[in-house]
């Protein structure tokens, strides 16, 4: 075995025999020793693509309606067209095709609250392997149902994703079952690379791939596809600022463990980058930058106004930083962005088009002081209404104001067309009335409205 911090290649028959072996430490997974990474290889994943074309779709990628409003050439590769709806359908189909036949018989087991739990569910399901997922107390209900309707064994305990961990990897041991990693299990890394070589083939010309990044199992995959066969493409990796465990990585020289804080793309809140991932990675990512919370919700809320795509945050992290400027080398440059998956709830959806709206200066509130006597709330709308502002929401205060007893305090939320819109609005509303509290969200412009 190489010395400690040395990376090594391995064939799929060596992969094979490194099932973990009776007695051996509980919390222990083979696949991802720290001591030795293995570094998957082009091979890997030209196998990979040519075993799970069967199962997967080619998903399209196509340019976007936002390259004339970016000054860039973007072409969205649409991962979350896949029956599940995300990327992460191709590293489960090819792990579980790599199965021995005695550990396809036995089965598998993951810890998961999103889309890897749903890929591994459906995709078990189809090849007829058994599986087996825990997933945390605060896994969205309707995943755990779905990966109950694939057939999935779902065990729901644990307060995170790390005591799901530790929990799978016991079942693991007690019950013969083979763990995988959804980020960093060698066969995961060649089976995502597989939307790397579709990419190359779809669009011509590439002078980069920006991909989202969290636990590294994707950028790894893809960079390596890509940069095989066309080494002068860039790949960019992009980070929520809440979680920035790549760029640490990256700094370090070795996956190091990072704060993960709650995030809109809560599939990249990875608090420590694969080590099979990282050192596959390492040398052929170009660039890491890392985006606000609020750039996030923008790029969800353009992606279905201009793109009618729903896409989870994760999956709009890297046009969130195309939209925020982080990468003005690709002005006039052609670039992919993979839409990695749009398993999105419904409530966050609303939550993130609202967010995006507030942080756009397209959904304004405010607080203002008017004369309680007959025609002063009358006088507020009008002003609004003369100004093309739309209320969406309104509602008076009496009891608790410090003014004069003849005074209402009128909270506002209301629509406006844009951000020079709003402000227009906070010049109109402070010309009138004396007593205006704009109440500012993280705003993207630079200037507060």
């Amino acid at each position: 075995m190489p010395a400690e911090g040395d990376v090594m290649a391995t064939t799929p028959d060596e992969m094979k025999s490194s099932s973990p072996k009776k007695g051996e430490d509980i919390l222990y997974d083979p696949w991802c020793d720290p001591k030795n990474p293995r570094v998957i290889n082009f091979q890997d994943v030209s196998a990979a693509a040519f075993k799970i074309k069967a199962g997967i779709m080619n998903t399209p990628c196509t340019r976007s309606h936002m390259s004339s409003i970016t000054d860039i050439e973007i072409y969205f590769k649409k991962e979350f067209n896949q029956y599940t709806g995300s990327f992460k359908e191709r590293g489960a189909r090819y792990t579980l095709l790599m199965l021995t036949d005695e550990q396809k018989k036995n089965g598998v087991i993951a810890a998961s609250a999103g889309n890897h739990a749903l890929a591994l569910s459906y995709h078990g399901q189809d090849l007829g392997i058994p599986v087996t997922v825990v997933m945390p107390l605060v896994a969205p209900i309707m995943k755990v149902q779905a990966c109950r309707q694939y057939g999935a064994n779902i065990v729901v305990k644990g307060n995170d994703i790390g005591e799901c961990r530790e929990i799978a990897l016991k079942m693991a041991k007690d019950q013969g079952l083979l763990y995988i990693n959804g980020y960093d299990h060698p066969h995961i890394l060649a089976g995502q690379g597989t939307m790397g070589l579709e990419i190359v083939e779809q669009v011509k010309d590439i002078d980069a791939v920006v991909i989202p990044v969290g636990g590294g199992g994707l950028i790894a995959g893809v960079a390596l596809a890509v940069k095989a066969l066309y080494p002068h493409i860039k790949v960019i990796g992009v980070e929520s600022e809440r979680c920035a465990s790549f760029s640490e990585a990256m700094k370090a020289g070795q996956p190091v463990y990072v704060k993960a804080e709650s995030t809109l793309a809560d599939g990249l809140a990875v608090p420590k980058v694969g080590v099979n991932a990282f050192a596959t990675a390492a040398n052929l990512v170009d660039k890491v930058v890392t985006v606000r919370e609020e750039w996030i919700a923008i790029a969800i809320l353009r992606l279905v106004e201009c793109e009618k795509a729903v896409v989870e945050g994760a999956g709009a992290t890297a046009l969130a930083a195309i939209l925020a400027g982080e990468l003005p080398e690709l002005k006039g440059k052609r670039i992919v962005i993979p839409l990695c998956g749009g398993n999105i709830d419904t409530t966050v959806l609303g939550r993130c088009l609202e967010r995006g709206l507030a942080a756009d200066g397209r959904l304004v509130k405010f607080t203002v002081t008017v004369s309680d006597r007959p025609g002063g709330i009358a006088e507020l709308t009008r002003l609004l209404a003369n100004l093309g502002v739309s209320i969406k929401d309104m509602m008076h205060e009496r009891a608790w104001i410090k003014s004069d007893i003849f005074s209402v305090e009128v909270k506002v939320i209301a629509e406006t067309r844009d951000y020079e819109h709003a402000k227009v609005l906070k010049g109109a509303l402070e010309s009138h009335y004396t007593k205006l509290r704009f109440v500012n969200p993280d705003q993207i412009h630079s200037d507060d409205c």
